[in-house]
């Protein structure tokens, strides 16, 4: 399925591209790595020089690599220059790292390996468009923060995009506000595991504030988020809110629910 063409999909991206990513240097000394036989190769030989603590090798091998188009080399640059992993934090560089794989790989099948990669470069896009970079011609625009989340919730099923958009319907930050789209779309990343998109969902439901009250579903969802891998804080402060309020009969048919939820999951 279609969604942007991609000469669509140039004009969301390709005009907020402000600088080229770091390219190789003709004069500089070639690192051993520069040698390897394809771009694949120098990505896994940078891969292993980063683990195995030469940042210079590693990067050198890395960027190769992605000049010459590899997907994962422009996704790990793009990601450790994200997080200033090893190298200075630099969100121009991870944005147009982001945005070339965007730009080249939007209409890949969902279902390829390497679809998260693309998935995942769609929501960092889409979180660079909500707030803007600072000093950067990458202002804030929540519009087309919407656009990159829904691409990557639409067509490649991503759960971070899916909780992201679904944020945006809650908010009306980018969209007009929907809380019946909202629940929708952090539904699809609950079921999916994601985990913020559970407490979130929970916390709606059990409040039922902005969508009909499901106390004892929205408590289920919150046992879930609390009980994930590296749950937040904010997370079990919502669930020990939400455990506080609940009636003795919300709490033993969330009991009821979660275990045939956790029964369908298993069969």
């Amino acid at each position: 399925m279609r969604i942007f063409s991609p000469i669509a999909l140039a004009a969301v991206i390709g005009a907020a591209l402000v600088a080229p990513a770091m390219a190789l240097d003709p004069a500089r000394p070639q690192s051993p790595a520069l040698a390897m036989p394809s771009p694949t190769e120098a990505f896994r030989k940078g891969a292993q020089a980063l683990r195995a603590g030469d940042m210079r090798t590693g990067v050198t091998a890395l960027e190769y690599a992605a000049e010459q188009g590899q997907i994962g080399a422009q996704w790990k640059l793009g990601r450790m220059y994200q997080d200033g992993d090893q190298i200075p934090k630099d969100d121009i560089r991870a944005f147009n790292y982001f945005s070339r794989i965007a730009n080249s790989h939007a209409e890949d099948s969902p279902d390829s390996p390497q679809s998260r990669f693309v998935a995942n470069a769609f929501v960092a896009l889409g979180n660079y468009y909500l707030e803007g970079i600072p000093n950067s011609p990458v202002k804030a625009d929540s519009s087309r923060a919407r656009e990159m989340f829904w691409y990557a919730a639409s067509y490649f099923r991503d759960r971070d995009a899916q909780y992201n958009l679904g944020r945006i319907y809650l908010e009306g930050n980018g969209a007009q506000r929907d809380p019946r789209q909202a629940i929708r779309w952090l539904n699809a990343a609950a079921e999916k595991g994601q985990n913020q998109a559970q407490a979130t969902l929970g916390h709606l439901l059990f409040k039922g504030e902005q969508v009909p009250r499901q106390a004892a579903r929205g408590l289920m969802w919150l046992i879930l988020a609390k009980d994930g891998a590296n749950a937040d804080r904010w997370v079990t402060d919502l669930y020990e809110a939400a455990v506080r309020q609940a009636s003795d009969d919300e709490r033993q048919l969330a009991r009821v629910y979660l275990e045939r939820y956790m029964k369908d999951r298993r069969e």
